[in-house]
């Protein structure tokens, strides 16, 4: 099971993350801040959100409806301590799949995630996918352009792909960081600026006109 946590209190959130993974979840991805829930969701598929109602920089539950007036539609579940019918209600109607209320146990917790997963199926990503002169193929992790193979290391191909399943979005270093590497590896954000730049490199993007670096932020691929 891959989760997204968006909870702006540190030691819930550590809390949370801690014992989601003692029972077994194998991904956690923890934000404190709504923006980045929001972009996060958008970068990567997550089977169920855990949304907590009070973030700082965009609140749960606009960023529950900022994601389904986008099209999302992964399972989101709403974390908050209001428990009046007229707050579930406020919850349920922005998009949230399921409501839970603090406090809680994190077995009652684990059973709402699993049942939530049930009936979340990942998008079907298509297998080859054409991009200018250039073909990249999931399956066999392969690119080539104009019919001719281009030698990428794993994480140029990832950073590649990463970037193409997110055309015309810019995706932070953090981002980049977190799919790519994972928040626990020891890397700096000058290795993914090297990364980036070998891989211009190697498909003759030097002049930055398919990647394009928005300074400050990250990168992007431009519809």
């Amino acid at each position: 099971m891959k989760v997204l946590l968006a909870e702006d209190d540190v030691y819930l959130g550590e809390l949370i993350v801690h014992l989601l993974k003692k029972k077994g979840v194998e991904h956690v991805d923890w934000v404190q801040e709504g923006e980045d829930a929001y972009d996060y969701a958008l970068a990567s598929f997550y089977d169920v959100i855990i949304l907590d109602w009070m973030l700082p920089n965009g609140d749960g539950v606009s960023v529950c409806q900022r994601l389904r007036k986008h099209g999302y539609h992964g399972a989101i579940l709403m974390l908050t301590a209001k428990d009046a019918v007229q707050d579930r209600v406020e919850g349920l109607e922005a998009g949230a799949d399921d409501y839970l209320v603090k406090p809680f146990e994190i077995d009652e917790l684990m059973a709402r995630l699993k049942a939530l997963s049930r009936r979340t199926f990942a998008p079907i990503q298509e297998e080859i996918v054409r991009w200018g002169a250039f073909e990249v193929n999931r399956t066999t992790h392969t690119l080539t352009k104009n019919g001719e193979q281009m030698i990428l290391t794993p994480r140029e191909f990832q950073l590649l792909d990463l970037l193409l399943q997110n055309k015309g979005r810019v995706l932070t270093r953090d981002i980049i960081l977190d799919r790519i590497w994972g928040y626990d590896a020891d890397v700096s954000m000058k290795t993914i600026d090297a990364t980036v730049k070998l891989l211009r490199k190697k498909i003759g993007d030097e002049r930055q006109q398919l990647i394009k670096t928005v300074r400050g932020v990250g990168y992007t691929i431009e519809k």
